[in-house]
Formats: structure tokens, C-alpha cells, sequence
């Protein structure tokens, strides 16, 4: 019987069990895609790889600092026009995704916390713990484990919160937004993290080392990553002549909901808890929040306290980017918010400090 069984080994899924080690608890990771040396593997994702200074912050709570290039703020840009703000307490960062996978696994090794190369198949419950059946990596039976608590971290459509009832179901007719990534090989030009929009969406730029960035495009639209980097002039210029320095990789839709973040003793972390859009760029944040509040609930032996606490420390994300998302769901807000943030730069700076901030 272990204290906590983790379910995910993505950055939330690792930084729950380094919060769990930090209190005592006897913690397993089950991760099937790091194989059987955890250790020494890493995963990849499509993501923005901005990591803002409260991100910073949190995982430096856990003993993770991550290799990248400093960033000083956000920049807006539109055609024939840009505005910048620079990050209020401190540079945030830009880091490969590989790079902060690869930090936290190895924090999680120095740890000591076991990460089992397993997939979890059915969940059950009684009133002392939780038991799972697993499944091996090739889809064979895998051991049968207990734990008194379980915290899923299994990513944006989580089986856990299908398999448990949580999910809520996308409305038919609601337009899907998702993302693709891809890094380019060129010298950055820029301190800041670029937020290029256009009638297609957005493109966010990221510096990630001294020859490479990554180029990650937000939109509803479904079209090759070559025809949507179409859409943003000012951008397609600044790449120009510059060869691809990864492979495409995609994530979404975004947009997922759970009835509740609580089933007894099961509790929902990260993207597997409920996610908006990835517009703000703050997830990183967000998700190490909701680990170090999920875990204190379970070392207290009272985990319907976690809902109140997610609440809590999501509800300001939340509600930024609900109302961005919103206010450039058509194309006239896209095109009207450059010139709005150029002309309010209070606000501008007041709401990326919100986002940067600690949680």
C-alpha cells in the first residue's frame, strides 16, 4: 500500500510525486512512454516552451531549474505595429521541452521516487485506498497496485477523468482550437517571448538557445503548419531561409472541462483537471500549483479540501484567458488587439503580471 500512486509522467505528473517525496509519502510514477530506464529518457510536446517567472518559481520549489535562454516579457505584434511589456518580478524562461522534461527526471531520480514504465487500465476504490490494474508498454498485463491516494496527471484528454465519470462532453457545434509546434533553426532575434496575431490566430515565438526557436501556432483552423506560418507576414519574413529544426507536433483541441476535480480518492492535476486554451501561456504555473495543492490535501488525509484549492490557485488564469479567448474568438477582436494593448499599455502590463506572478 503506498501513499500516492501518480498517474503521468509529464511535468505535473513529476512535480506531484517531488511534492509528495518532499513530505514523506511513498510515491510510484507510472509513465509507460519513458521505458524501462526512466532515468535517462525524456518526453516531447507541442507547447509555447515560455516558461513565465512564477513558473520559474514553482518548480524551483521542487528543485528544478531548467536550461534555457532568459526572457524579459511578452511582445505583441501586429502588422505594422508591435508593443512590448517586460515581466514585472524577474525574466521568465525559454526552455526546450525536452530540457525541463529531462530536469525534473532527474530530480525525481535523485529523489529516490520509483517511476514504473506502466499505463494504468482500471481504477477502483474502497474505503482505505485506490487499486489499479495496469498495463506494460506492448499492451500486456501489468501488476495490480494499491495506494491510499491516487493524483492523475494524464495529460489534456485524460482517460482517468473519462474513465471516472468527470468528463464533460465538448459542445457539437463549438469551433476546436489546437496548436502546432515546430523549432527553427536561427539565432534569436528577440528577448521576448512574440505573440505575432493574425485573422488565422496566433504564433507564438520563443527563444529556446542561442540557435534555435520555437514557433508554436494557435488557431481553429484546420491547414498544414507551412500554410497557417502563411499567415503571419511579419513572421514569414523573419524565417526566411531558415531550416526546420524539429518535426511538427500537434496538441488539442484545448478546450476540456471536468465536472469536478475530486472522485473520493482520486484527484485530477494539470490539463487532466480541466483546461482553457493555451493563449496565455502560463500552464507550466498553473500545474505545479495544482500538484503541490493536491498533494497537501492528501498528506492531511482530506482530499475534498483539493477542490477548494484549485479553485483557488486557477480561477485568475482562468478568467484571463476565458476573456481573451473570448474578445479574439472573431476576426475583428485578432485584428483590434495589438492596437488595443498599444493604446492601454497599463492594462497590457497589469495582465501579463497577473499571469507571470506566483500562485
Amino acid at each position: 500500500m503506498r501513499d500516492v500512486l501518480v498517474i503521468g509522467g509529464g511535468p505535473v505528473g513529476l512535480a506531484t510525486s517531488l511534492y509528495a517525496a518532499q513530505l514523506g509519502l511513498d510515491v510510484t510514477v507510472l509513465e509507460p512512454r519513458l521505458g524501462p530506464h526512466p532515468a535517462t529518457a525524456v518526453i516531447d510536446k507541442a507547447c509555447g516552451e515560455g516558461i513565465m517567472p512564477g513558473g520559474l518559481r514553482a518548480l524551483a520549489t521542487v528543485g528544478v531549474d531548467p536550461l534555457g535562454l532568459s526572457l524579459k516579457g511578452i511582445r505583441y505584434v501586429g502588422v505594422g505595429r508591435s508593443v512590448e511589456t517586460s515581466f514585472r518580478d524577474g525574466p521568465g524562461r525559454g526552455v526546450r521541452r525536452t530540457a525541463l522534461h529531462r530536469a525534473l527526471v532527474e530530480a525525481v531520480d535523485r529523489a529516490g521516487v520509483e517511476v514504473a514504465p506502466l499505463s494504468a487500465d482500471l481504477i477502483s476504490q474502497d474505503g482505505r485506498g485506490v487499486t489499479v490494474a495496469t498495463r506494460q508498454q506492448r499492451g500486456g498485463r501489468g501488476t495490480t497496485l494499491r495506494a491510499r491516494y491516487v493524483v492523475a496527471a494524464d495529460g489534456l484528454h485524460s482517460p482517468t477523468r473519462r474513465a471516472l465519470g468527470l468528463e464533460v462532453p465538448a459542445r457539437p457545434r463549438a469551433r476546436a482550437r489546437h496548436g502546432l509546434r515546430r523549432h527553427s533553426a536561427i539565432p534569436p532575434w528577440s528577448e521576448h517571448v512574440e505573440v505575432h496575431w493574425s485573422d488565422a490566430g496566433e504564433a507564438y515565438v520563443t527563444p529556446v538557445s542561442a540557435g534555435v526557436v520555437g514557433v508554436a501556432v494557435l488557431t481553429d483552423r484546420r491547414a498544414p503548419f507551412d500554410e497557417l506560418l502563411r499567415s503571419f507576414p511579419v513572421l514569414c519574413e523573419r524565417l526566411d531561409g531558415a531550416p526546420s529544426a524539429s518535426r511538427v507536433m500537434g496538441a488539442g483541441p484545448f478546450r476540456q472541462k471536468a465536472i469536478r476535480r475530486v472522485a473520493d480518492r482520486v484527484l485530477l492535476v494539470g490539463d487532466a483537471s480541466g483546461y482553457i486554451d493555451a493563449l496565455t501561456g502560463e500552464g507550466i504555473a498553473v500545474g505545479v500549483a495544482q500538484a503541490r495543492e493536491a498533494v497537501r490535501a492528501v498528506a492531511a488525509g482530506d482530499p475534498a479540501a483539493y477542490e477548494a484549492a484549485w479553485r483557488r490557485v486557477t480561477w485568475r488564469s482562468a478568467a484571463l484567458t476565458q476573456v481573451l479567448v473570448q474578445a479574439t474568438r472573431a476576426r475583428w477582436g485578432r485584428r483590434l488587439i495589438v492596437p488595443t494593448a498599444e493604446r492601454l499599455p497599463g492594462l497590457f502590463r497589469w495582465a501579463v503580471d497577473e499571469l507571470a506572478g506566483p500562485l
